[in-house]
């Protein structure tokens, strides 16, 4: 976007004199932290803070000196961010200030590496023994990097950060990935098939789940610091026309369509075959009524309707593979970061909201059967029966007036141990499966995305998920290692638990998936 805070920010000559003394741009680090990741450069002062992934400096810098000091520059990519606007910059200034401190900061960072060719090769020159002692640690570093490579990033293809977080974090739910990792190739398949879908009329001989496959095959690799999932989104602008361009797009509603499309894919790719061994994973559901989608994600649904007047109960059952849970209002007026002694929200207090009884209003007005009129009436959401991994979207985005704003609310939520008992349906008559206990209402977190921001078409996505046993935050081609703190503190959008105790259909058998 074009910022109209430049003039002002944006100092070449203050920014110059500053690179003029400091040390190679290969040798600096925050001013605060001391990290060497994620470094922004002041282009008011000339200050070299961390990023708001690492310790968020830079924008405290920015908060100290309000309202200047808000526009810097990664110094890895030379992009230009404005903390006022919350977006990455495309102009410059009338001088042309911006391009003079990033030919600057090239031509500084161009000798300081020339100068680092020459000593090393004086180096050569001086010792026979160091430069082989150098090539050893070269090498031995290499087969290092080799052997921590094992978690790949996504590369940014302009605003796909939306579709990022969602991919990195299905990647770490293992019976789902698991699953499409070991398809064969389906490209003969595809040939012959043609996929009839009513949302969209184009596209209907693309198949998002081959370039799916290939891009979870890619990241489990781990062979690549970053894989380019170019390919995979290719075949979304085709399925999905909203979806073309570089604009920024709600992760939830890709999800969203990326599960549908994939249970529909995998029907018609995959349909049920009696002769085969029923524990085959390449096999669909029997009846063709489900597949590795619904299996996993799906869920059940009860919502009763109660007419106030005659009492009349109607009960619909509803599958689901997610669940939209709104923040209550009550805390949705309260600061983003709580202070000490105030009450803050829960999950629980969230799914408690999504369960209540609520009344109707007067545009919703019940068709009674027994009144044979619109009445007043009464609605409650039961859980019938709980997925394998639980899917939950938090609301933070509402319309306010002719805007979409978001709600900034911290959430806690559990990382482990997520009871779901409490919100199930408690009936035995009703059905078999309806009061789950122990280990099959408990949930543990696989994975989480994030939006930073404070708009829905703006902002970005980031992800955090349970990789091999460790936490690890997936931003885009960055992947770094982080502690259970910090997930915990993260004012989640989606979360993913995953039951302890996995119940899947003898077509998706724990041995099939996980070997």
């Amino acid at each position: 976007m074009e910022c109209c805070h430049l003039i002002e920010n944006v100092q070449a000559l203050s920014v110059s004199t500053v690179l003029e003394k400091t040390a190679s741009p290969q040798n600096w680090c925050c001013s605060v932290c001391k990290t060497n990741k994620s470094l922004w450069l002041c282009l008011c002062c000339g200050l070299v803070s961390c990023g708001r992934y690492i310790a968020g400096h830079a924008k405290s810098h920015h908060k100290e000196k309000e309202p200047l000091h808000s526009v810097c520059l990664d110094c890895h990519n030379m992009a230009i961010f404005c903390y006022i606007c919350d977006e990455f910059v495309i102009n410059d200034t009338p001088n042309g200030d911006i391009e003079k401190i990033r030919s600057r900061l090239q031509d500084i960072s161009a000798s300081a590496e020339n100068q680092t060719k020459e000593n090393r090769q004086l180096r050569r020159r001086c010792s026979s023994d160091s430069t082989s002692t150098e090539n050893s640690r070269k090498r031995q570093k290499k087969t290092d990097d080799k052997k921590r490579l094992r978690r790949s990033g996504l590369r940014n293809l302009g605003n796909t950060c939306f579709m990022n977080a969602v991919l990195q974090s299905l990647s770490n739910i293992q019976t789902f990935c698991g699953y499409i990792q070991q398809l064969p190739s389906l490209e003969q398949k595809m040939s012959k098939k043609k996929i009839t879908t009513r949302s969209c009329t184009e596209g209907n001989d693309v198949f998002v789940v081959e370039e799916l496959r290939k891009t979870l095959v890619a990241l489990w690799q781990g062979s690549k610091a970053a894989i380019s999932p170019e390919s995979l989104f290719s075949v979304i602008w085709k399925v999905v026309p909203r979806f073309r361009g570089y604009q920024q797009q709600d992760a939830h509603e890709f999800m969203r369509y990326l599960l549908d499309r994939l249970h529909t894919e995998l029907m018609t790719l995959i349909p049920y075959n009696a002769t085969v061994r029923p524990n085959s994973p390449y096999v669909g559901s029997p009846l063709g009524k489900s597949s590795v989608v619904t299996a996993i994600f799906g869920g059940i649904l009860q919502s009763e309707v109660n007419c106030l007047i005659c009492g009349m109960e109607s009960k619909k059952h509803d599958p689901f593979l997610d669940i939209s849970l709104d923040i209550p209002s009550k805390f949705t007026c309260k600061t983003p970061n709580p202070k000490n002694g105030e009450i803050v929200c829960d999950l629980s207090d969230c799914l408690s909201s999504f369960t209540d009884v609520e009344e109707l209003e007067d545009t919703e007005l019940y068709m009674c059967a027994n009144c044979k009129c619109r009445q007043r009436s009464t609605k409650k959401f039961w859980i019938r029966r709980l997925p394998n991994v639980l899917c939950l979207h938090l609301k933070r985005f509402r319309w306010s007036t002719y805007l979409r704003v978001k709600v900034d609310t911290h959430i806690n939520f559990p990382l482990r141990g997520l009871e779901m008992n409490h919100f199930m349906l408690d009936n035995l008559h009703e059905t078999r499966n309806s009061s789950a206990s122990g280990s099959q209402s408990k949930y543990d977190l696989a994975a989480v995305v994030v939006h930073h921001g404070s708009g829905a078409g703006s902002g970005h996505y980031t992800s955090y998920a349970v990789h091999e046993g460790g936490w690890y935050h997936f931003n885009d081609s960055s992947v770094t290692q982080c502690d259970e703190e910090t997930v915990a503190k993260c004012k989640a959008y989606i979360l993913f638990y995953v039951r302890r105790d996995i119940k899947l259909p003898e077509y998706l058998s724990p041995a099939t998936t996980s070997s």
